[in-house]
Formats: C-alpha cells, sequence, structure tokens
C-alpha cells in the first residue's frame, strides 16, 4: 500500500510573525521557514506505519513556490521515499483557499492511487482546519480528523481511528482507501539523521503545475488589508476582591 502524506512550508513557530510595511501580508522575506508541526506528526505517522509493514511506499506532497523543495527535502530525510511539487508562487492578495488546495491534492491522489491520504489537521499560518475534510469530500473517501491514535489493519483492509473531541475520545473505523489529520498527540516526530538529509537530495521529486493537473485555483476572496492584533493594556495589581469587584462593575462593565 502507498501513503500520501501532505506538506505545508509556514513561517517557523518560534518566530515571532510580523505584518508588512504595506499592509498586504505577513513578512516572509529573510525569515526562518520550515515545515507545519502538524505536517511533521503527519510525517512520521505514515513513516510509522510504513515500519510496522502496513505501507511499502511514503510519498510527500506539496504546493507553494520553488523554496518548498527545501521542506518535501526535509520530509524525504525524515524517511519518506519521494515526492511531488506543484509548484505554485503565493499572491499575498490572492491566497491559494484550502479548497484549491484540496482540489490540487485530490488531482495528485488520482495520479498516485494511494491507500491512505495523511494530513496536518491545520497549519499554523492560516490555521483553517478545512482541506482535510475537503479532500475526502471531493475524493468520497472516509475521513478521520484529530486523529490521536491510528491503527491498520492490512489483512482487512480498515483502519481504527480514535480522535479527540470535546467530550473525550471516540473511535471510528474506516474503510481504506481513507484520509485521516493528525492531532498533537498522535506521535513525536523524529529528527532527520545526517546521513539521512545526505540521501534525500538523491531522492525523486516530481514537478508539476496546476494547469498540469487541469486544477483551476482562482480565489474568489480577495485579501484588501492585514493588520497587527490591537496591543493589550498593561494589568495591574490590586489590593483586594471589594476593587476587584468595583472594576468589574464600574469599569469592565460585566457585572
Amino acid at each position: 500500500m502507498k501513503i500520501l502524506v501532505a506538506v505545508k512550508r509556514v513561517v517557523d513557530y518560534a518566530v515571532k510573525v510580523r505584518v508588512r510595511p504595506d499592509r498586504t501580508g505577513v513578512e516572509t522575506a529573510n525569515v526562518k521557514m520550515s515545515m507545519n508541526p502538524f505536517c511533521e506528526i503527519a510525517v512520521e505517522e505514515a513513516l510509522r506505519l510504513r515500519e510496522a509493514g502496513a505501507a511499502a511506499e511514503v510519498v510527500a506532497a506539496t504546493i507553494g513556490p520553488t523554496q518548498s523543495t527545501d521542506t518535501l527535502r526535509t520530509a524525504l530525510a525524515m524517511g519518506a521515499d519521494r515526492a511531488v511539487h506543484v509548484l505554485h508562487d503565493p499572491d499575498p492578495a490572492r491566497p491559494l483557499l484550502p479548497l484549491a488546495v484540496a482540489k490540487i491534492l485530490r488531482a495528485v491522489a488520482l495520479q498516485e492511487k494511494p491507500g491512505l491520504v495523511i494530513l496536518g489537521k491545520q497549519a499554523i499560518d492560516d490555521d483553517c482546519n478545512q482541506t482535510g475534510q475537503m479532500l475526502a469530500g471531493l475524493l468520497q473517501w472516509p475521513q478521520g480528523t484529530f486523529a490521536s491514535k491510528v491503527l491498520l489493519d492490512k489483512e482487512k483492509q480498515k483502519l481504527t481511528v480514535e480522535r479527540e473531541v470535546d467530550g473525550g475520545i471516540e473511535t471510528i473505523c474506516l474503510d481504506l482507501p481513507a484520509v485521516i489529520t493528525t492531532d498533537l498527540r498522535l506521535n513525536q516526530p523524529r529528527y532527520a539523521t545526517l546521513p539521512n538529509i545526505m540521501k534525500a537530495k538523491s531522492k525523486v521529486i516530481k514537478k508539476f503545475t496546476p494547469e498540469e493537473l487541469s486544477v483551476d485555483i482562482r480565489s474568489d476572496m480577495e485579501v484588501i488589508e492585514v493588520n497587527e492584533p490591537p496591543k493589550r493594556k498593561a494589568g495591574v495589581i490590586l489590593s483586594s476582591v471589594d476593587e476587584l469587584l468595583d472594576k468589574l462593575k464600574n469599569e469592565a462593565r460585566v457585572l
């Protein structure tokens, strides 16, 4: 069985995000970029399934500019067998929406014919949490979102997913092929070793454009302006409960 894993290049989680001076979007020039943390978890889970004998090949896929190749090389250094890069130069005013991403991934999935597609539940840049669900809908495959545990029965071609919900843990059983999105507690991603980083340089990365995949990615949404959130006022230390109640009643007016 083949596993397709979608990964995304984002501003590193440790970097303080800044808005561009012209307010057209987030500053990405000379900013450290890395793989989306939830995508790292997705790659790790695919590799563990392959190591357990449930899959024969792991293919990483991404959509983005030429620099996104670095993200794919990271996935390959972690252990993915090969990669697919759909080239797309981002336009801050016309961002690539989750539906367009799902359409591209659908085209890649139809081409690769995987038995399982794994994505991170969301990207830390836009926090949409929509691509996995839309992809499953377009493919008409069953889906297991927010997965915190995954068990694959290769003989029965079924996937058992434990997913985190408000009331606790929900367990569902899916027929393959299927789509799952990974939650934070699914696993701890491995670090790429130096020998694997060197090996990743010789692994195959196929390149396509959305046009070659016959996918229309035109956006119906236009970003007019991006602003930083208003700065919070400094907090104050109160000397008594009575003073707190007075401020809540007369200043905050929440009582």
